[in-house]
């Protein structure tokens, strides 16, 4: 008999649970919360499609290629000569086109190990000297939207080795936003057979086997489990629909303070109308700071990038991105030690901040697949008997 097999939550992890499950045969049924799917993956809508936070695929790791075999990633855009062209770094409160020699001379010690129970800043410090380490966290800003240097030095260094290694950048830009991808995840569910109910808030744990891909703090109280916590980042998110310039820079890394501004709609053109431009930036937030200090911090930011942007501004939005940045591991810890995706008694729980690998949403994709597949193959009841 085939098992039927519920998936509660509909943003990435949770169609990517409900797919790989009904690939094997289950009939499935995929409980949303809102009247919409998607969850963190989401974008506004037009004219200015902005994302949900800063995002990208790095099409070099299994959840990337995953999603292309299926057609899902596509269309997609890669980074462009133009584009690198115009991007800089900010060091020293001054745009610079390369990063300072520290720590250019410390990307290429690509066979050194980090250890996991020293801070990066402390291990970098050490290392490579303060410009460098200084520099290196600010650099890691873009992927863990906190303070870097606070973080263990393994999960910061093989961070950056990752998106730093002298090739091609594989960074892709899914062509229309979040949004779009997540069409295309729900219409191949449906192609599949999975039954997705929206406005459909689950309370109370259906008959297992179940996959639980929620936030932790949903999930803690669904599971009633308070050790479901782990660190995330605390950010400050700035979009900003712009009158175009031909000088505005496409991204700007901050060294200084580990924020960035990217001019999305450089590479993807649909995200603003024509004769405009989509940047989103963030900025780290300090602890006890207003999310009103943290804009104005990357206000700065953009001040150098985006030259009399104040007076370009058709349409804006700010928001604190809070527990929903994707799991940050601290000194003495690794992504092991996360909350475990098997939950026992046919239950599974999956997300951004669970014990699977990756780089921010490969966790989603990893953990759901790693569900799905033990959901798929535990013995049915009959077969038990």
């Amino acid at each position: 008999m085939t098992e039927h097999i519920s998936v509660i939550g509909g943003g990435l992890a949770g169609l990517t649970a409900a797919i790989a499950c009904a690939e094997s045969g289950s009939t499935v049924t995929l409980y949303e919360a809102h009247r919409t799917l998607g969850g963190r993956a989401r974008s506004t809508t037009a004219p200015y499609v902005a994302n949900d936070g800063p995002h990208v695929f790095y099409s070099d790791g299994e959840p990337f290629q995953w999603l292309d075999r299926r057609g899902l990633a596509r269309p997609f855009t890669r980074l462009t000569l133009r584009a690198l062209a115009r991007s800089r770094f900010r060091h020293g409160d001054r745009l610079r086109p390369v990063p300072p020699a520290s720590l250019l001379r410390m990307l290429t010690r690509r066979r050194l190990s980090a250890p996991v129970d020293q801070s990066f800043a402390a291990w970098a410090e050490h290392r490579f000297g303060a410009e460098a380490a200084s520099a290196a966290a600010g650099l890691a800003g873009i992927l863990t939207y906190t303070d870097a240097g606070r973080l263990s030095a393994t999960f910061v260094w093989d961070r950056l080795l990752r998106v730093t290694a002298p090739r091609w950048p594989a960074v892709r830009y899914l062509t229309g936003g979040w949004t779009a991808l997540i069409g295309r995840m729900a219409d191949h569910a449906r192609s599949l057979g999975v039954k997705i109910e929206v406005e459909a808030r689950v309370d109370r744990l259906p008959a297992p086997p179940v996959i639980v891909a929620t936030s932790l703090d949903a999930a803690r109280t669904l599971l009633g489990d308070e050790s479901l916590r782990w660190e995330s980042g605390r950010a400050a998110l700035l979009d900003l629909g712009l009158r175009g310039r031909r000088d505005d820079l496409f991204v700007v890394s901050d060294l200084d303070e580990g924020g960035f501004l990217e001019r999305y709609s450089l590479v993807d053109p649909s995200l603003a109308p024509p004769g405009h431009t989509l940047v989103q930036g963030q900025m780290p937030m300090r602890a006890g700071e207003s999310l009103a200090d943290a804009v104005a911090r990357l206000e700065r930011v953009a001040d150098l990038g985006l030259p009399g942007w104040r007076d370009r501004v058709l349409w804006r939005r700010e928001a604190a991105a809070r527990q929903r940045t994707g799991a940050l591991d601290l000194p003495g810890h690794t992504w092991r030690d996360r909350p475990a995706i098997d939950r026992g008694d046919g239950v599974w729980l999956v997300g951004d901040s669970v014990a699977a690998p990756g780089l921010l949403g490969e966790v989603s994709i990893t953990s759901a697949l790693t569900a799905a597949k033990s959901a798929t193959r535990r013995p049915t009841l009959s077969r038990a008997r």
